[in-house]
């Protein structure tokens, strides 16, 4: 059975399995072992974040409740009534969460502990669609199977931040750019106008449907125009792009690959230091020639970005064109690493952006995804390790905190360069067979 759009196909028909792929399918085969891992995986993250230790893995969402119980109580919105560091989409989620916690009964828990359950409870239900739709294609259970195992990896911050939801919502979106392009691009770029992440990857997207670029582009433009008029209505035309300049205007973030160098120089010099921003709420490296590093890093990531995106289009129609399927599956990791190798703000949730390219590529089976898959399993584990369990020893500039920071910073350095090596070298499978030019191969039956 084949599904055409442009020039994105969809091939389910059987295709024999590489070695790694069999031993993966001996994974549990029936269902409900998924759902039951799932389960185990989200409660496990709640428990940890709404009791167990909230103050360091859901510190967020305390402020999350903060600027709706604001806005609920004064009338004084982000975005509405001043700048802010998120898009004006991030309010939606916000508000909803913040008013079903007000109205259903909280069962003796603080205000804070019940938003935290009902954000949880969404973010699951986010994840639970997600997994769903995974289990859909032919390979789905591998790839389930892989994002759960990802979320746990990552632990608590994969469910407690906004970014929490724009990885489900990127994994559907991938999924939906066969046959559904039109969908694809309005949940990227919903979940751009949550956090912007999401909006990069409608580069790859477009380039990968070729002549049917429009069915991305007029979509995008149409959603972001409502939510400009939108926010324009409701007098907030003049904050409406603050988020960019909030970010913009921030130092080195101390788990920033750019800052390495540094956090190394600081377990033998003084002049190195890890300090807390109180207007951004997070923790910034500052010491001789960090500002610098910062101003180049910003000019390095329009550059990468710019550069990525050219990289993608001469793959897409240079003479040895890259199969579609790849194309848009490594692409958007390429788009993902550059935007968190080059940027000088990386928080520990950024690495969910990382994690949907990765499970819809295992989805659709594609070849040559094994060594990622498993290394971005070891970059989750190590970013959760510092982040909470040995984030006031890297503080501190405790050497072996602080070493296994730089390491994970390391392997994002070497898998963007990997990936960026795979979308330039030519398109051949693990049997040293050319790649068929499709979207979402299947396992074996």
């Amino acid at each position: 059975m084949t599904a055409h759009h442009g020039d994105v196909v969809v091939d389910a028909a059987p295709a024999a399995a590489s070695g790694w792929r069999h031993r993966l399918a001996r994974l549990p085969t029936r269902p409900w072992t998924v759902w039951v891992a799932f389960a185990a995986v989200h409660l496990w993250i709640a428990w940890c974040g709404v009791f167990s230790m909230p103050e360091r893995v859901f510190w967020d969402l305390s402020l999350y409740r903060y600027w709706v119980a604001d806005g609920l109580v004064t009338g004084h919105w982000p975005v509405l009534d001043g700048a802010w560091v998120y898009p004006a989409g991030a309010l939606v989620p916000l508000v909803v969460v913040g008013w079903l916690a007000r109205e259903l009964p909280t069962f003796g828990l603080t205000v804070d502990e019940s938003f935290a359950v009902v954000w949880t409870l969404m973010v699951t239900a986010a994840n639970a669609v997600a997994v769903g739709r995974l289990l859909r294609r032919p390979a789905g259970r591998v790839a389930a199977w892989w994002w759960i195992g990802f979320l746990a990896a990552l632990g608590p911050v994969a469910v407690g931040r906004l970014d929490a939801l724009v990885a489900p919502l990127t994994i559907l979106a991938l999924l939906a750019v066969a046959g559904r392009p039109r969908l694809a691009a309005v949940l990227l770029t919903a979940g751009a106008w949550i956090k912007v992440a999401p909006g990069a990857l409608l580069v790859p997207v477009v380039v990968a449907l070729r002549r049917s670029w429009h069915a991305a582009v007029v979509p995008a433009a149409v959603v972001s125009a409502a939510v400009l008029g939108v926010v324009a209505l409701a007098g907030g035309r003049e904050h409406v792009w603050s988020f960019l300049s909030a970010q913009g205007d921030r130092g080195m973030q101390v788990e920033a690959v750019g800052a390495s160098p540094w956090l190394v120089w600081g377990l033998f010099s003084g002049s190195v230091q890890r300090s807390f921003d109180g207007q951004i709420l997070t923790y910034e490296i500052t010491g001789p020639g960090v500002q610098t590093a910062g101003h180049v890093l910003d000019g390095l990531f329009f550059f990468a970005m710019l550069s990525t995106a050219a990289l993608l289009l001469w793959r897409a129609w240079g003479p040895r064109r890259l199969p579609t399927a790849e194309l848009l599956a490594r692409g958007s990791l390429l788009v993902l690493l550059t935007m968190v190798v080059t940027n000088k703000v990386l928080s520990p949730q950024y690495i969910t952006w990382l994690a949907a390219p990765v499970a819809v590529a295992l989805a659709w089976r594609l070849p040559r995804w094994r060594v990622t898959a498993w290394t971005l399993l070891g970059v989750a584990a190590a970013t959760q390790a510092v982040f909470p369990w040995a984030y006031s020893a890297m503080l501190a500039a405790r050497p072996g905190a602080t070493s296994l920071l730089v390491a994970r910073n390391v392997a994002l350095v070497v898998l963007w360069v990997v990936t960026a090596w795979a979308v330039v070298r030519p398109a051949v499978t693990e049997d040293g067979a050319a790649e068929p030019d499709r979207v979402g191969a299947s396992a074996p039956a």
